[in-house]
């Protein structure tokens, strides 16, 4: 049987795949990257497409290499209950909770705010996504061959708009790039890696992995090693595709900041880099882009929490389900874009070490025999880690001094944790835990043997 498929093909999933990814995220935290970042521009992007572009194309991987039908089941090799948690709390962070809400916030600061008064915003925001989420619920209930449509005609549609953009802010910068702010002055890459984790595009590879894997195996590709190829020529297509807009976006940053001074969050840095080079006429093509493509990801990501919550509790019906996801993501995004990306950052920073590692012990997992006590083990270590590194995040959001319970565990973790410091204290902890237990593993089975 011919396990190799024409370019095409792995051209056509590719850009399926970059559909899926491509979203609120993809256009604003680059941009703000941007911004902070200045004159160490190159050394923090470097660090945000690891996490940016790299971590998806693993996740994709993994659940290729995993053979796992689902997230869920690929999560149970730690344990059932445990695989239920990660599962609910991913869906709902990609979903209701963050980037769903993202979405309306989203379209609306890059395509509507422009041209709404200074003191009518809030007001502005509560009926754009008002409407915005009554369409993606309409859309979600009614599920047509119009969104695929629109996903395949907008998907080249933004990449060719954005390529224009950006080939105009190569040519004739809006600035000169600034020096660096922040956390980004010293340990630029580090920054750019955690910034990375906003995105969100690592977690939702764990789903989308499913059905890049399907779209394979439709195209008659049906042995491991002939999935995994495919798989991985066309995550190839699609994150080239993404790391090239994120180079591009975070460069527009740098060099919008002497003309529009830092912004809150990136949303009008493309915006008014639209209206710089294209007045009035890019502006509007911009909003209906951006507001169409906001649009069919929050379409896909109720669907698909709606799809999975159902599968977790039967008795709720499909339609409850997607009607309370789209109410909570209507109230969600009214608190604003900068509280959004505010309060998500804890749950990333707890959530992203755990889905890292699941990663890590999928393609190593042959190494020691699948046994679930790696699994456990470097779960567990890594956990302990992760959670603080999200209540520590919480306070840092909300302004306020650590809990007393937190600040022996936090105190130890900085005087004993290589990187800690830097947000990565679980990742040479759960590396050791992997080798001492799959070498414990390995000797076990050679003494049976």
């Amino acid at each position: 049987m011919n396990e190799k498929l024409p370019f095409s093909k792995y051209t056509a999933i590719g850009v399926m795949l970059f559909a899926l990814f491509f979203g609120a995220g993809n256009l604003i935290f680059p941009a703000q990257l941007g911004q902070n970042a200045g004159s160490n521009l190159w050394l923090s992007v470097a660090g945000f497409l690891i996490t940016g572009v790299g971590l998806p194309l693993l996740g994709i991987l993994a659940m290729g290499f995993s053979g796992s039908r689902n997230l869920q089941e690929l999560a149970s090799r730690v344990n059932p209950t445990y695989a239920i948690f990660f599962t609910c709390l991913l869906y709902l962070t990609i979903g209701p909770f963050f980037a769903s809400p993202r979405t309306g916030t989203v379209a609306y600061e890059v395509g509507i705010a422009p041209f709404v008064s200074e003191g009518f915003q809030q007001g502005g925001l509560l009926i754009f996504t008002f409407l915005f989420f009554a369409a993606t619920l309409w859309f979600s209930l009614n599920p047509a061959k119009i969104v695929d449509n629109v996903g395949k005609i907008l998907a080249p549609g933004i990449v060719i708009l954005l390529a224009i953009l950006l080939f105009m802010v190569v040519t004739k910068p809006m600035g000169v790039i600034q020096a660096p702010v922040g956390g980004y002055a010293n340990g630029a890459f580090v920054k750019g890696f955690l910034d990375g984790y906003n995105t969100m595009d690592a977690l939702a590879s764990l789903v989308f992995g499913i059905i890049v894997i399907n779209s394979v195996r439709a195209l008659g590709i049906t042995s491991k090693r002939g999935v995994l190829g495919a798989t991985v020529k066309s995550g190839l297509i699609a994150i080239s595709i993404l790391g090239a807009i994120y180079i591009g976006i975070a460069y527009m940053g740098a060099t919008s900041t002497e003309s529009l001074g830092i912004t809150e969050n990136g949303g009008p840095v493309l915006s008014s880099a639209a209206s710089y080079y294209f007045g009035e006429i890019g502006l509007v093509l911009l909003a209906v882009l951006i507001i169409l493509a906001c649009l069919t990801t929050a379409i896909g990501l109720t669907t698909a929490c709606a799809e999975y919550f159902q599968t977790l509790f039967p008795r709720f019906s499909y339609k409850s389900l997607v009607i309370f996801f789209v109410t909570l993501s209507f109230i969600f995004a009214n608190f604003g874009l900068t509280n959004i990306i505010t309060f998500s950052v804890p749950v990333l920073m707890f959530l992203y070490p755990l889905a890292i590692v699941l990663m890590i012990l999928t393609f190593l997992s042959p190494l020691f025999n699948h046994k679930r006590i790696v699994y456990v083990l470097t779960i567990a270590i890594t956990f302990l880690i992760s959670i603080f590194d999200g209540l520590k995040s919480l306070c840092q959001s909300l302004e306020i001094d650590y809990f007393g319970w937190m600040v022996p565990v936090v105190s130890f973790y900085e005087n004993t944790l290589p990187l800690y410091n830097k947000g990565l204290g679980w990742l040479l902890p759960a590396l050791v835990v992997i080798i001492i237990t799959a070498v414990v593993s390995r000797l076990q089975r050679t003494s049976k043997d």
